[in-house]
């Protein structure tokens, strides 16, 4: 039986120590790397032609959705596992569309992982169930909030829908661990790009792009 090869991505060592742990104590599978930053994952997925990368989506340099675009542009037979802590709209559609085939949670149990990583490896797509269901509600949707607007970064869409869900700037800048001051130029951004004046006008945007056309 031919040994999986994966790269493990996640600014967090203590982790990818456990990842790690988990992977190594499998048959057929071995850790050929780690990455601290999304940068430094593009570099080593190139670098070594892994059969699958486990990618964090918060970390430091490229965000791990904007690394997966990058790793399957450069090839395609890289197959990407997103494994997070996040299960929100946004990061759950844009990590599909990066081209990543599953999206676990951190949480998740070892042999779910272990099944996870084979299941990627082999070309099929897997998902936590809690994505799994949020998956099957957002296809059911006439038009998706995020694709609405294609005009938006990644993270700027993923503030809007905080936004959105009526969280405060304070509430996004602990979310998605980012400064105040960024959390309002992005805020900035948004409102420029949708050709609104303040929040409560986004919002109500997001708002009606849920109702059928």
């Amino acid at each position: 039986m031919r040994t999986l090869r994966i790269l493990l991505a996640d600014d967090h060592p203590m982790f990818r120590q456990g990842v790690r742990g988990v992977v190594e104590s499998a048959d057929g599978m071995e850790v050929v790397g780690e990455a601290a930053s999304g940068d430094e994952a593009v570099r080593l997925a190139l670098e070594l032609r892994p059969d699958v990368v486990l990618m964090d989506i918060r970390m430091p340099g490229l965000n791990g959705i904007e690394a997966a675009t990058r790793i399957k542009a450069m090839d395609g037979d890289i197959q990407i596992l997103v494994l997070t802590m996040f299960k929100d709209d946004a990061s759950v559609i844009t990590a599909m569309k990066s081209g990543a085939k599953g999206y676990i949670l951190k949480d998740a149990d070892k042999e779910d992982i272990l099944r996870a990583i084979r299941a990627v490896a082999s070309g099929e797509a897997i998902f936590s169930g809690d994505v799994a269901n949020m998956m099957i509600e957002f296809a059911t949707k006439p038009l998706s909030r995020v694709d609405k607007f294609p005009e938006l970064t990644y993270r700027e869409k993923e503030v809007l829908i905080l936004l959105a869900e009526g969280l405060s700037n304070s509430d996004i800048s602990g979310r998605l661990e980012l400064s105040l001051k960024t959390v309002s130029n992005y805020i900035s951004n948004i409102l420029n790009k949708l050709q609104v004046t303040d929040r409560t006008e986004a919002i109500r945007k997001v708002k009606n792009t849920e109702q059928p056309e």
